[in-house]
């Protein structure tokens, strides 16, 4: 079993400073090697264009670009490397994943399963002043977001469905920035969904302060809504686009509704993801699909829960006290996973 960390950071001000901030983070952390390892075992299979990048983030999140060029205002990079490694456009189609979400009646619980060499080990909490909601939630390759909560209390995570014909667009975690960025509830993020490219096929759930809530089902191709509270790693509604294999991604479905009655409590639905014993939590870190972290949203309260690894009790960080200027007292987070494989950022 190996303790792991996730560095807490903050920021109140601008992208390009936050960019700057970022950068100088990324320098005490090994993160940018063990990138440079990973393209070199497997090479980028997409073309990068600065031009057509600059364009699309111009057209739909300027800012972003703004703190783009803050970290490679100290890590002295060549735009196209900024691109590759930050800008997360005709990005290369992920490897197959797992993930499940349980919407409440009041928050959203996730676990994010993946491979731990692609996880940053930091968690954020942004208040800019030059455009876009404030945000908080673990980061994904630096610049993206895996889940979060923006101060207006719509919450977000998502499911990975297939890597089948990918188109050129953003990728999940950029496209989890950008709603959280610039929506406010969910009708706003189902327009925002409807509106860019995507690059590959994803599930995005969301639950706003109204406790409106949508699981939007998202292809290259096509786009539809469903409104239930369960998902997994396969569509409901576009069927047609499904991965060959969703078995195990069925069962761990029908595992989580045999678990959770309509009046589940928040603490007992964070158990049952974050507890093994309950066969929502996965320790197939080898396979691309380990439980990394947890996390829990409240949007009428603007709470935000988080842990890592198993069987760990909750950080619970209160986002509207930092928002109205309280300052955060903890900089850290540890949890236990049961794998020798290491974040990016060790």
């Amino acid at each position: 079993m190996q303790k792991v960390k996730t560095d807490i950071l903050t920021h109140r001000g601008s992208h390009f400073d936050l960019g700057v901030q970022t950068a100088q983070w990324m320098q005490q952390t090994p993160l940018l090697k063990n990138r440079e390892k990973e393209w070199k075992k497997r090479m980028p299979r997409f073309d990068i264009h600065i031009k057509e990048t600059y364009d699309i983030f111009q057209t739909y999140a300027p800012q972003i670009w703004e703190e783009i060029r803050g970290m490679q205002e100290v890590l002295n990079l060549p735009t196209n490397q900024m691109i590759l490694n930050f800008a997360h456009y005709r990005f290369t189609p992920l490897k197959n994943s797992g993930c499940t979400i349980y919407l409440g009646q009041d928050y959203m619980v996730r676990n994010y399963d993946y491979h731990p060499a692609t996880y940053d080990g930091r968690y954020q909490l942004f208040q800019p002043n030059d455009g876009g909601l404030a945000q908080i939630g673990p980061t994904s390759r630096v610049t993206g977001r895996m889940d979060g909560m923006n101060e207006a209390g719509l919450s977000m995570g998502y499911n990975f469905m297939h890597r089948k014909h990918p188109g050129d667009g953003f990728v999940c975690y950029m496209i989890g920035r950008l709603i959280l960025q610039y929506c406010k509830d969910v009708p706003e993020a189902i327009q925002l969904l409807k509106e860019i490219p995507h690059r590959s096929s994803f599930s995005y759930i969301v639950m706003d302060k109204h406790l409106n809530h949508a699981i939007i089902e998202v292809s290259p191709r096509s786009l539809d809504v469903r409104y239930d509270r369960t998902c997994t790693n396969h569509f409901k509604l576009l069927t047609h686009e499904n991965r060959n294999y969703t078995k195990e991604s069925k069962e761990r479905l029908d595992r989580l509704l045999q678990q959770t009655p309509n009046s589940l409590d928040k603490m007992h639905a964070f158990e049952l993801f974050n507890n093994p014993e309950f066969e929502i939590y996965s320790k197939l870190f080898k396979s691309w699909s380990g439980t990394i972290h947890t996390t829990m949203y409240e949007p009428q309260s603007l709470k935000a829960y988080m842990t890592l690894g198993e069987n760990n009790t909750p950080t619970v960080i209160d986002f509207k006290q930092w928002l109205n200027g309280q300052p955060l007292d903890i900089h850290s987070l540890y949890g236990h996973i049961d794998t020798d494989l290491t974040f990016a950022s060790y």
